[in-house]
């Protein structure tokens, strides 16, 4: 029994000092060097604080519409529902997504509705949306705020982010960086 018990603690002794020890110090030491020292992108807008990473609720017609969020944007309950494309209640509340996604942009048919517009990200915290999802909703907009369609276009195209080193992932527009441009826009 000696023989197995005292390899067994050694072992667990280095591993929790590896672990619960060094590699939390060398992810912190790497985050100090990060910009603002780790704490996730800020920007400013109207007195307010918000983190660029992190998704906020837009649900007015004047503004871009974000992904739907499980945790309600809270970032502090990160995660997704673990609900299946055949769980029935799921697809109840999708549906109803939809609907009210469709009521609130009349100009756009069902099949034209982008996916991430309707469903939650893994996180429930996803600050991006496709540019398609972005485009399909410049109608509302240009209606609610009397903007041109070309302006909100050209806006939208003005913000979208190529994919990782231009091969990893869909081209994307982040939601708050988006909206604060158009605040800016209806400023001018």
């Amino acid at each position: 029994m000696k023989t197995h018990l005292y390899p067994a603690i050694k072992i667990t002794m280095i591993l929790l000092l590896l672990l619960a020890v060094v590699y939390p110090a060398l992810v912190w030491a790497i985050a100090q060097i990060a910009p603002n020292r780790g704490k996730g992108e800020i920007l400013k807008h109207n007195g307010q604080t918000y983190y660029r990473n992190i998704g906020q609720a837009f649900s007015g017609d004047d503004y871009f519409w974000s992904r739907p969020s499980i945790v309600g944007y809270n970032a502090a309950g990160s995660g997704g529902s673990n609900k299946g494309p055949s769980n029935g209640e799921y697809l109840l509340e999708v549906k109803s997504r939809i609907d009210t996604f469709l009521v609130h942009n009349p100009t756009v048919k069902r099949e034209q509705v982008s996916v991430d517009i309707v469903t939650a990200s893994g996180s429930g915290l996803d600050p991006d949306i496709s540019v398609e999802a972005a485009k399909i909703q410049i109608d509302r907009i240009a209606k609610a705020r009397g903007i041109s369609v070309n302006s909100l276009q050209s806006l939208v195209d003005a913000h979208v982010q190529a994919p990782l080193w231009h091969i990893f992932g869909p081209r994307k527009v982040n939601v708050l960086e988006l909206n604060i441009a158009l605040d800016k826009m209806a400023e001018k």
